[in-house]
């Protein structure tokens, strides 16, 4: 009984003295680009628990989690670093650390943050506890005759950064076992124009679409020494590519079993590769030009959503049969879908129509809409523990 009305004690002090505790495993932030704020959301009860003001240019920002999914880094356009908490809505830490940002990643133990920049091009590594910078790498490619934008930002195992140099042609892979002296390796000569890259689930392969040529770069993090080869080399061969009016985002491509799901730029088309030989097997017709396809946790489903003028929809892929079997119209310019860790709901954020539609995933039925102004991105705190965030 002596325990017990201790500890009682302890909660009791801890609410008058902070915010109420409470579990942030179902908890996400939504971003309000406009305004430079983000909504704390309860995904269970799909209600908004509070704003976050003060995080300043979120024209292109993204978030990761800490491993405790406490708090969020908020990464924002204008090189703005946040450290935000989640039960008590406050900023607790934030850096300005460049002058154009464009994501970034926290380290598989929890202790690094590296933050990609265009200007100037390089990547910078912050501690997780206090934002206080560790290092700083120029994205300066071979032969010194570029500084490049750095895009395409993710965490792999082994307390390393894998990254892409835009305008160089290039991949780097930054290690970090002692962060303020990072070992670089580098690989020139990837493909024209590298704009996004991601990792798969298991942190082996890192791929990074091309935007001057018809192919990807891959890199097998198990065989580091191998370097760099192409896949989907050509994949639209003697065919004139289409207008592109938003860069696809390889960060949301889909993955079920041994299939993946890539966007193909410059055709309304989604590629559907086979990762046990990195092959081509089919190519999906859809509405219009991809930008993120995710895929639901269990693999059964790939939702789609596209570039300007065909914003406004979004496709459900069945992944059984490889063809479209639904579209929704979830408002005006959809820019981010995330799942619910098990996938029983998808949220959406239509921009123009300021909300955010909440799905059934398996009937798609609405179940919420969620007044936000132009949301945009939507990050759930279970990607604390995902591979690659």
């Amino acid at each position: 009984m002596r325990a017990r009305g201790w500890l009682l004690g302890v909660a009791l002090l801890f609410t008058a003295a902070g915010p109420e505790p409470r579990g942030t495993g179902d908890l996400a932030l939504v971003i309000e680009r406009a305004t430079g704020e983000a909504q704390i959301v309860d995904t269970t009860a799909r209600t908004i628990l509070r704003e976050v003001p003060g995080l300043g240019d979120l024209s292109h920002a993204t978030a990761v989690f800490s491993r405790d999914a406490r708090h969020a880094f908020v990464f924002g356009r204008d090189g703005g670093l946040s450290k935000v908490d989640l039960l008590s809505g406050e900023i607790v830490a934030r850096v300005v650390q460049s002058g154009n940002s464009i994501g970034g990643a926290i380290s598989q133990d929890g202790t690094l943050l590296a933050v990609g920049n265009y200007t100037p091009g390089g990547v910078k590594l912050f501690r997780t506890d206090t934002l206080a910078q560790v290092a700083d790498i120029p994205a300066v490619s071979a032969g010194g005759a570029m500084r490049s934008k750095v895009v395409g930002l993710v965490s792999a195992p082994g307390r390393r950064f894998v990254f892409s140099l835009y305008d160089a042609g290039e991949i780097w892979v930054a290690e970090c076992a002692d962060p303020a002296a990072p070992v670089l390796r580098k690989y020139p000569g990837v493909g024209r124009l590298p704009y996004d890259g991601n990792i798969t689930s298991d942190g082996r392969f890192y791929i990074a679409g091309l935007f001057g040529e018809d192919g990807l770069a891959l890199l097998d993090l198990w065989d580091i020494e191998a370097g760099v080869r192409r896949i989907l080399d050509g994949y639209g061969k003697g065919e004139a590519p289409l207008p592109v009016y938003k860069m696809p985002h390889l960060e949301g491509w889909g993955r079920a079993g041994g299939l993946l799901l890539l966007p193909a730029v410059g055709r309304h088309e989604v590629l559907v590769v086979d990762t046990r030989d990195w092959r081509q097997v089919k190519a999906i017709p859809v509405r219009g030009q991809p930008v993120f396809i995710v895929a639901r946790p269990d693999g059964r489903q790939a939702w789609v959503n596209f570039a300007h003028p065909d914003n406004n929809h979004v496709q459900v892929i069945d992944l059984q049969n490889l063809a479209p079997v639904r579209e929704l119209s979830p408002g005006k310019a959809v820019l981010h879908m995330e799942f619910s860790p098990r996938g029983e709901q998808m949220w959406v954020s239509a921009r123009d129509s300021d909300r955010v539609v909440v799905y059934d995933s398996e009937t798609f039925v609405i179940l919420s809409e969620l007044e936000s102004k132009s949301p945009s991105g939507i990050f759930m705190s279970a990607r604390a523990h995902a591979q690659g965030r």
